[in-house]
């Protein structure tokens, strides 16, 4: 599916995150028995969805979660090496991996999971 704004397609990259952290081994990950406490991975899995914010820049937006920057999206048609809504791994707080980009949430192309976009292979 395709997107004409990007904060369309950004909202359905974050639904594409929250739905691996579903389906993730949420138990295996967090090293607990949740078989016995569906209330309570429920509920994490709600928090974590309600965690995540957006920031706005002028080359870039910030996908945040809790105090984690999860992915960069290219906010700019002007950029030399990316097209805007292009994907990129963070490097940090306050700048993303500018080798390679991860899918395009204009194009509807995600990949990676809860943790953000995928590293290079």
């Amino acid at each position: 599916m395709t997107y004409t704004d990007i904060d369309s397609g950004i909202a359905a990259y974050i639904d594409f995150m929250v739905a691996d952290f579903m389906v993730a081994d949420y138990a295996a990950w967090s090293n607990r028995s949740l078989a016995d406490r569906p209330d309570f991975a429920k509920e994490r899995i709600e928090e974590f969805k309600n965690s995540f914010s957006v920031r706005v820049g002028k080359k870039y937006i910030k996908i945040i979660s809790y105090s984690s920057v999860k992915a960069f999206v290219v906010n700019s048609d002007d950029d030399k090496m990316f097209k805007k809504g292009d994907i990129l791994k963070a490097a940090g707080w306050a700048a993303p991996a500018r080798n390679s980009a991860r899918g395009n949430v204009l194009d509807g192309v995600f990949s990676g999971g809860w943790t953000g976009p995928s590293s290079l292979k």
